[in-house]
């Protein structure tokens, strides 16, 4: 089951008495299709069956029927079931399966997404010619506790839909030519160079980005396709676009190869493919004769002086580029540990190249960040180290969109929200493609009060970035525009979902504190602040407002809030 922990803790009762109807669904169709229960344990289910067709054909109906019995329940409280299914030997004791065989069958469960099916490459073998259902091939995957790899494949999710029920509704292409790029493969053989071809992505989308007329998906939003075997047609639908960049990088001792094909991704097309080779010390250059092309290939209008100008500043050092590469995927975790992580990298990027100022603007952020998620014991010297860093960044580059927004976030730290706004605007007046940007501006606009436009700003960052690792931040912002509109049971709505979806981000428990003490939900505003002390239990009501932005609106009612929750002075 997905999300069991998240789901006892918020409704012990409740899910427990869902669990006991869906397993009865699940026991009578393994029944129905041969199978045998050979163990249950809390909020798993091991069964066995005569056949590799059998078990697929099980688990079809078993999510299809789950489907059903979820309608009419609202998506944060759905229970959903991951299935594996894998051919092995298995030794019986007792009537319970032990072996490698189980062991495998658990981790291929793992690798399937909530209410999907994944399978080995043994029990495909027996079920592709059979069964009428579409797989995607994930390749080998490295699994805990199997010595080799084992080679996955995943059902399509069209294929888990009920007949006559409709699939997600796609997301409309908007009125300009839209792109998503997807992250490049590392070809090279080792995973330590991971990095180059997540650099590359990550810069291509930036340049591409710089261009008013495109709508250019955030890589955030891309990456979480990195490893898997998509459709792109699948993408199209997902993310809203029409046209899908997909290719690899492959590095041997110093030489580079780029594969990049451009898709057309309504149809499946292919509008074209060119092959890139240099030195690695031509990165910068192969990435530009990348960008080239593909802008080329959408807006034959757009010239070359105009790509000349979306080139970033780049680093002296390509290790410092390395760092920094390396670096983006923890500064945007909400763990802890990642995210000292990527301030070690971002400091070591400044170290090997002072006048480099996206590592500045990163180091920065991962300061703030410690400020607004209340993980710093000394908020005043972490905010000044925050907005001198930023400060530091933008006085090297201060036409970088993300040094910009970096900017603005610390600006509004220390309460000089109008100049965090001027910031964030020239930050969407140079990439208006930034989801991070409109995300930074929602926040802007909600601490100068413009509420409607904060609102709008966070949607059109949802929009521009529907799988972000962020969205939750947008939620919950959506909720304190809000809030501070006084409207407090819509505020607690949007909390609770960007809550739902990023449960860890516990510092959005004082949001929903204040609209549920403000809507005078008060037992349910005692159980938020319960939530709240658990992640940090000497908080206090002059804490959790010493971390709230001077001139915030919302200063007032989470401190009203706490209050009436209980916490103390």
């Amino acid at each position: 089951m997905a999300g069991y922990s998240r789901l006892m803790e918020r409704d012990e009762v409740g899910t427990l008495k869902a669990l006991t109807a869906h397993r009865e669904v699940m026991d009578r169709l393994i029944t129905e299709h041969g199978g045998r229960i050979a163990n249950t344990a809390g909020d798993s289910v091991l069964a066995e069956f005569p056949s590799a067709v059998d078990a697929v054909q099980c688990a079809m109906a078993v999510q299809e029927a789950l489907v059903q019995a979820n309608q009419g329940t609202p998506e944060e409280r759905r229970l959903q079931f991951r299935i594996g299914v894998h051919v092995g030997d298995v030794m019986v004791r007792a009537g319970d399966l032990l072996g490698d065989g189980v062991n495998i069958a658990a981790r291929l469960e793992s690798l399937a997404d909530p209410g999907g099916l994944c399978i080995s490459e043994a029990t495909y073998g027996y079920v592709r010619k059979t069964l009428p259902h579409a797989f995607e091939d994930l390749g080998p995957q490295t699994v805990k506790n199997i010595e080799e790899p084992v080679r996955a494949f995943v059902l399509k999710a069209t294929a888990v839909i009920p007949a006559g029920q409709e699939q997600a509704k796609p997301l409309p292409l908007p009125d300009k030519p839209s792109i998503a790029v997807l992250p490049l493969r590392n070809m090279s053989g080792g995973p330590e160079q991971d990095y180059l071809a997540d650099g590359l992505t990550e810069e291509i989308v930036a340049a591409l980005s710089r261009f008013r007329s495109l709508f250019v998906i955030a890589y955030s939003s891309t990456a979480t396709y990195k490893g898997k075997a998509v459709d792109v047609r699948q993408v199209s639908r997902e993310l809203g676009v029409r046209y899908v960049l997909e290719g690899s990088v492959r590095r041997v001792a110093n030489r580079l190869r780029i594969i990049a094909q451009l898709i057309d991704a309504t149809t499946g097309s292919h509008i074209w493919t060119d092959r890139y080779d240099g030195d690695v010390t031509d990165l910068f250059d192969l990435q530009d004769r990348v960008t080239e092309a593909i802008v080329g290939a959408l807006e034959p209008t757009i010239t070359l002086s105009e790509i000349e100008w979306a080139k970033r500043k780049r680093p002296d050092s390509l290790d410092a580029y390395g760092c920094v590469m390396r670096a983006l995927p923890a500064v945007w975790s909400q763990d802890p540990h990642k995210k000292a992580e990527g301030l070690r990298l971002a400091e070591q990027a400044m170290d090997l190249d002072p006048t480099y100022a996206l590592s500045k603007a990163l180091a920065a952020w991962c300061y703030a960040q410690r400020v607004m998620s209340m993980t710093t014991s000394d908020p005043s010297t972490t905010r000044t180290r925050a907005l001198q860093l930023a400060r530091e960044a933008a006085s090297l580059d201060s036409n970088d969109p993300l040094v910009l927004t970096v900017l603005s976030a610390a600006y509004n730290l220390i309460g000089q929200v109008a100049l965090g706004l001027a910031a964030v605007e020239k930050a969407l007046t140079l990439d208006p493609n930034s989801a991070w940007a409109w995300l930074r501006s929602g926040w802007s606009n909600t601490y100068m009060r413009r509420y409607d436009t904060a609102i709008e700003h966070f949607q059109r960052a949802m929009r521009l970035s529907p799988l972000d690792p962020m969205r939750f931040s947008a939620l919950i912002g959506i909720g304190a525009a809000y809030l501070a509109k006084d409207q407090w049971d819509e505020a607690a709505r949007w909390i609770e979902k960007g809550l739902c979806e990023k449960p860890d981000a516990a510092w959005g428990y004082r949001l929903l504190i204040a609209a549920y003490a403000a809507a005078d939900r008060l037992e349910e505003a005692k159980q938020a602040a319960a939530r709240f002390l658990e992640a940090y239990p000497d908080m206090t009501v002059s804490k959790a407002i010493e971390v709230t932005p001077p001139s915030s609106p919302l200063r007032g009612r989470i401190a009203a809030g706490l209050r009436k929750a209980g916490l103390p002075e």
